[in-house]
């Protein structure tokens, strides 16, 4: 047996010992993590409205100019990417909306949260991934945190309600408190926390409102809250607090005279459609009926100079986006500030989100204190794909296969911590080790 072939074996072996795939020992008692969500937090909200609560984490943290969600900025999708490290079309979950082409069923945001076979679709994510690790793990209204997924819950849950009021600060503070006693009582390792605002005003009044900025203050005091809490039960030097959000918001050309109407144009008709998902902000999706998608495509793909229509092979695929099942044969989005309107025009938001991910408006937030986390450090943008990895290096544990790199937001963590001491857990050395060495002797 050849040398690195000798080497390729012991690799090998070492992935298959008892407790190759247990996280790395660290030193001193395990640091908790708590990853909050303020939904529709535009990178730039804290630019035009007094955030000192938010700068304060900042100063005694990490802070990214911006994060840059994937693409279809929706808050389902982008809340999943967070927790999967996935981009959409390699997770599933590719709308808020389920919908199913053949039953022509499509269910309601709210519903959706719900639907089992539409979240656990073969991707694990980061809660159950750590409770199969020995750890005990929560989600308080963060979307899919409430499914069981491969058979399992995740320990603690809260679902929202269908009538639930975003906006009432006074709940806000009572979430936290109670996200406090599962850290303190229940002993969780894990919580992730989901905010609806300033999403819902920025849909409603607009990303440039002065309600938007209202709302934008309260999220500060919220983070000022929170932060108190920590320290008021003792949790401020064995956690580790992340704030960020799913996507940002831009304002829709509602008066605008070139609108984009499919109703209008010329030479189509739904009378051609089997199903079709519109009407919901910037995109929508398309199944022609059986031998028409070559008539359909010809009437749409230049019906509008705003409007952007691809067969789903021939999408973008920096997107990240068509490659999956659930995607229909006909896709499209428009540009900034436009919205698709279908059979009739039933879009009434003064603010939108689901653009191109490249559009700066789109853009949201990152924020990290913490035990394991460098002071005063702000680093450069970076996709939301790789929080997934620092919050798996962050509790100790071995991350499922992402499309996340470790070493893009390695360098946020002290340096010469146990978390970044240890490096990879030894099941992830092996196989890179095994991978590398194979592909020589190939």
């Amino acid at each position: 047996m050849g040398c690195q072939a000798v080497l390729l074996a012991a690799a090998l072996a070492a992935l298959l010992a008892p407790g190759a795939a247990a996280p790395v020992p660290r030193q001193g008692a395990r640091s908790k993590l708590l990853l909050v969500s303020f939904d529709g937090f535009r990178w730039n909200y804290d630019q035009d409205v007094d955030t000192p609560h938010l700068d304060a984490m900042a100063r005694d943290g990490v802070k990214a100019r911006y994060m840059t969600p994937p693409f279809v900025t929706l808050t389902s999708p982008c809340h999943f990417t967070l927790v999967t490290g996935k981009h959409i079309e390699n997770h599933g979950v590719v709308h808020n909306m389920f919908y199913n082409t053949t039953s022509k069923l499509k269910l309601p945001y709210y519903t959706t949260l719900g639907i089992q076979s539409w979240w656990d679709s073969g991707s694990v994510p980061i809660w159950v991934t750590a409770q199969r690790q020995g750890l005990r793990t929560g989600s308080f209204f963060y979307p899919g945190g409430n499914i069981t997924y491969q058979g399992e819950a995740v320990t603690l849950s809260r679902k929202e309600g269908i009538l639930h009021n975003y906006k009432d600060e006074q709940e806000w503070r009572a979430n936290v408190d109670t996200v406090m006693r599962w850290f303190t009582e229940d002993g969780l390792d894990l919580v992730t926390l989901y905010f609806g605002e300033p999403d819902s005003t920025g849909h409603k009044f607009g990303p440039e409102s002065q309600e938007r900025k209202d709302m934008v203050m309260q999220v500060d005091r919220t983070v000022g809250y929170l932060r108190q809490s920590l320290e008021s039960h003792g949790l401020a030097h064995s956690l580790n607090l992340i704030v960020t959000s799913d996507h940002g918001m831009t304002t829709v050309n509602k008066k605008a005279s070139d609108l984009v109407e499919l109703h209008t144009f010329p030479n189509f008709t739904f009378k051609d459609i089997e199903f079709e998902l519109l009407d919901y902000g910037p995109n929508g999706m398309l199944l022609p009926k059986e031998g028409l998608l070559e008539t359909v495509y010809a009437a749409l793909k230049d019906a509008h100079p705003k409007l952007h229509v691809y067969k789903k092979e021939d999408f973008p695929k920096s997107f990240h986006y068509a490659n999956h099942s659930r995607i229909t044969p006909l896709l499209m989005y428009s540009d900034l500030g436009y919205v698709i309107h279908g059979r009739l025009n039933v879009q009434f938001n003064n603010g939108e989100h689901g653009f191109d991910n490249r559009e700066m408006d789109m853009k949201t937030i990152f924020r990290a204190v913490g035990p394991n986390f460098k002071k005063g450090l702000e680093v450069e943008p970076f996709e939301s794909i790789h929080v997934y990895e620092l919050m798996c290096q962050l509790l100790g544990i071995v991350p499922e296969a992402n499309d996340g790199d470790l070493s893009t937001l390695l360098p946020v963590l002290r340096s010469g911590s146990a978390l970044q001491a240890s490096g990879r857990p030894p099941l992830v050395m092996g196989m890179l080790v095994a991978g590398t060495l194979l592909a020589k002797i190939r």
